[in-house]
């Protein structure tokens, strides 16, 4: 797996999330956008409506824009329950930290 790697880019996105859960604070957009991951915009777009889609974050809005495409707008985003097992059970999420444990960049932004 790369660092690029879609499960890669999940893993650090809901262990991002998960953190700020516990924690009690809002997330900061600089910490797991597109920049932030080193990823560009529309890759960060398709896993973000990917990730709610499935049910494991909540609080985003899909908005088509003129010219075709669509943005993304935050609105109280937060780790669902599901994300949380998904994150904790699932074997790619498990790859997805070993393979960050090598590059030491598990948690965006830390």
């Amino acid at each position: 797996m790369a660092k690029d790697d879609y499960f890669v880019i999940v893993y650090r996105i809901l262990t991002y999330l998960y953190e700020c859960f516990k924690q009690g604070e809002s997330p900061d957009i600089s910490l797991f956008g597109s920049d932030a991951l080193g990823i560009n915009n529309g890759y960060w777009g398709n896993i973000m409506e990917s990730l709610s889609s499935e049910g494991y974050i909540k609080g985003i809005s899909v908005l088509p824009r003129m010219g075709g495409g669509f943005g993304i707008k935050l609105l109280e985003l937060r780790i669902t329950q599901k994300g949380i097992e998904f994150l904790q059970d699932n074997s790619i999420m498990a790859k997805a930290k070993n393979v960050l444990k090598s590059f030491k960049e598990t948690i965006p932004g830390l």
